[in-house]
């Protein structure tokens, strides 16, 4: 294990921070209003711990059909994702045989041993003084007072207090009636009554529950302090509505704590919570708070809707269920296209080529035309969904792009690009294809440059001699293109870094990502190396092949090693990547 697994925890107690903070700067613009709204929000701080905006983010990908963001609309939304979401952090390496040994995951495992023995140590704490109510509750007697809510007699010290969230009861101490005045004990349980009515045992229970997962981060003791604060104020609130004489209600607080102790359970209601004095002070003052106007209900219900909206509308322009070329200014599209099913078993003939101006000649499963028009490997993970006939059914596609199309002196890369933009509106438009986009934290491998520098070869040709009508040594097939495998290595003519990225993608078992910042273009020889993927099982019975031998040599070297050799690191980390759902296709009509 590795510092990466608290890379999401991280993520979200930054943002968790962030919404206090807010609600922090909203509670002091309503600081002369009432309490309870107040105590709202903190709640909803409070709450915000068990809430990762995460969720929102995916709700607002299920509803991303509806919209079709511009690309602006998508810049902005990364932007917001970095801030939101500014720790990445290193991710376990895969073990395997001749690999690197990754870093010790020590430091992770004492953090999370900690932070369980925190959890542990809060609820233990927690269930002692709850079983210490429980007991008191169990020995006290029932009175008849006539009230909307049980209240029982108790011989323990405790002040007057509402215990319990499902079946609530109001816990008085013997005695209680001597040592107030019949006005000052009607006000203290005016005072109860509020907590029952505004259920502040179940918003204190939830709240414990935040303290319990989260009680390293003092924010949330803070936020513990502002609630009892607020709550305590919301029921003096609601009792000096009802009386008239405000010195009696205060003199009865003052009485209470003078003879009796504070619960020690937040979720257990009483009357001398918060600070003391200063509640006397208000008490005595009698200040009535003020209603919220026009611009304060507002200013509330904007930042109601900016909370929820705003991850929403994330997950919307982030993940947005768009026809194969919708998001591409100008639609690009093939001007002949042919598409036929092939029916044969036979696997001969099966392949993908683009031809000197862009025309495409291919026979293969129609999932490697969408891995294609994808520029994904034809195994990546990246890529699901969709029925299954896409995967099993070929077909044969020659199609051919309009004249003016590929500019002349394009470069092959030029050149493939636009043919596959070309290929995703074939594939909208022939086979109603419906692709999703989306954004997603994942595991990757960064290509990164070794302390003692790349050991790569620079090639023969720069990219502008990669014309799409170069013929002769430099042949298109030789810039930006691979041959061979794990089986055989790698080996291109002229491949940048990025292409190395994606070639090593379709072997790897998570993408890979170039982050070395190397430019220009390498003439790259590997022998084969290791499957980080798990080979298909021989038959019982049936001998090992000789590439089934080859995979079992010990000698051979893993795909980690072989970046080694280029003076390379594949380094463990997680990173925005994006990915592809198909969500609906349709077979074609043949022509």
């Amino acid at each position: 294990m590795s510092l990466a697994y608290f890379s999401p925890l991280a993520n979200h107690l930054w943002q968790s921070t962030l919404f206090a903070v807010a609600a922090w700067l909203l509670t002091l613009a309503l600081r002369k209003n009432r309490a309870a709204v107040r105590y709202w929000i903190w709640l909803a701080a409070s709450i915000k711990f068990l809430i990762p905006f995460s969720l929102l983010i995916d709700a607002g990908s299920q509803l991303a059909w509806r919209a079709d963001p511009a690309i602006e609309q998508r810049r902005v939304s990364f932007v917001v994702d970095a801030i939101g979401r500014p720790f990445v952090s290193l991710d376990p390496a895969i073990s395997l045989a001749g690999a690197t040994p990754p870093p010790s995951g020590v430091p992770a495992i004492l953090l999370l041993s900690v932070w369980l023995l925190g959890i542990v140590i809060g609820i233990t704490w927690w269930l002692r003084r709850w079983l210490r109510i429980r007991v008191t509750q169990r020995t006290a007697t029932l009175l008849d007072l006539n009230l909307p809510i049980p209240v029982m007699s108790s011989s323990a010290k405790l002040e007057p207090g509402v215990f319990g969230i499902r079946k609530p009861v109001l816990l008085l101490p013997e005695g209680i009636a001597d040592r107030l005045t019949p006005d000052q004990l009607e006000a203290v349980l005016a005072h109860e009554l509020c907590h029952f009515r505004r259920r502040d045992n179940l918003t204190g229970a939830i709240h414990m529950v935040v303290e319990t997962i989260f009680w390293f981060h003092p924010l949330v003791w803070w936020i513990r302090a502002r609630l009892v604060e607020e709550r305590e104020r919301a029921c003096d609130d609601g009792v000096l509505t009802a009386i008239s004489d405000a010195r009696v209600y205060a003199e009865g607080i003052l009485n209470v704590c003078k003879f009796y102790l504070e619960s020690p359970l937040v979720c257990v209601s009483g009357v001398t919570g918060s600070n003391l004095k200063r509640r006397i002070e208000e008490i005595m003052a009698h200040h009535v708070a003020r209603n919220m106007d026009f611009s304060r209900k507002l200013l509330l219900a904007t930042a109601g809707v900016i909370a929820v909206t705003v991850p929403v509308v994330i997950g919307m322009t982030d993940a947005s269920p768009l026809r194969a070329q919708a998001q591409f200014a100008g639609k690009l599209a093939f001007e002949v296209a042919s598409v036929k099913h092939n029916t044969s078993s036979d696997p001969r003939g099966m392949g993908m080529q683009i031809l000197p101006g862009g025309r495409l000649v291919a026979s293969a499963p129609l999932f490697i035309f969408v891995a294609t028009a994808y520029d994904l490997p034809f195994q990546s993970d990246r890529l699901t969904g969709g029925p299954e006939w896409l995967r099993t059914e070929r077909y044969d596609i020659e199609a051919t792009p309009p004249k003016g199309a590929i500019p002349a002196g394009a470069t092959v890369k030029e050149r493939n690009d636009k043919v596959h933009l070309m290929l995703q509106t074939l594939l909208a438009d022939r086979f109603k294809m419906v692709i999703r986009r989306e954004i997603k934290e994942l595991p990757v491998y960064a290509i990164t440059v070794k302390k003692d520098g790349p050991k790569l070869q620079k090639a023969a040709v720069k990219e502008k001699d990669c014309s799409e009508t170069t013929e002769g040594p430099q042949d298109p097939a030789s810039c930006h293109s691979f041959s061979g495998g794990q089986g055989q290595g790698m080996h291109a003519q002229a491949v940048s870094a990025s292409d190395l990225a994606s070639y090593a993608s379709g072997w790897a078992d998570r993408p890979v990502i170039d982050k070395s910042g190397l430019q220009g273009l390498f003439n790259i020889q590997t022998e084969g190396w290791v499957p980080m993927r798990p080979r298909p099982a021989r038959p019982a019975g049936q001998d090992p092949t000789p590439e089934d031998l080859a995979f079992a040599d010990p000698a051979r070297p893993t795909l980690f090693q072989i970046f080694d050799r280029l003076g390379l690191k594949l380094e463990s980390q997680k990173a925005p990547i994006e990915t592809f759902v198909i969500e609906s296709a349709e077979r074609p009509s043949e022509n």
